[in-house]
């Protein structure tokens, strides 16, 4: 039912709850979100980079001048396309985009904390 999250090694796609994407230099990461299991602390992702396709386009016809864009791997589209219809994806607001960024900062804070944590216990067994 969903071959392209299958093919990515996700076995149980109903347990997606949520994805992003972002573009790092002539890359794009899919970062998808899995529900949070009993027991654990904070819910499990996995992260996935897609090389961006490059192609040249004709920017003056006149002159014969090419540009160099990229654009979005067509597998990643596939992907893309079956998160959707799996987390009913909705378009984001400058407001939603505020609260993910609000709601991003302090599950850092969370993450950085439990490291800390977690490595100051490490310092102590070693006293």
């Amino acid at each position: 039912m969903y071959p392209n999250l299958t093919g990515l090694g996700i076995h149980d796609p109903k347990q997606i709850e949520r994805y992003s994407l972002r573009q790092e230099a002539h890359k794009d990461v899919l970062k998808i979100y899995f529900h949070k299991q009993k027991g654990e602390l904070f819910a499990k992702s996995v992260k996935f980079k897609y090389p961006r396709q490059v192609k040249n386009v004709r920017v003056d016809s006149s002159s014969g001048d090419y540009k160099e864009v990229t654009e979005i791997n067509r597998n990643l589209t596939l992907v893309i396309d079956e998160l959707n219809r799996l987390t009913k994806h909705e378009v984001v607001t400058d407001v939603d985009v505020k609260q993910k960024i609000l709601s991003d900062l302090r599950h850092l804070e969370k993450v950085v904390s439990s490291k800390i944590a977690e490595i100051e216990a490490d310092l102590e067994k070693l006293k």
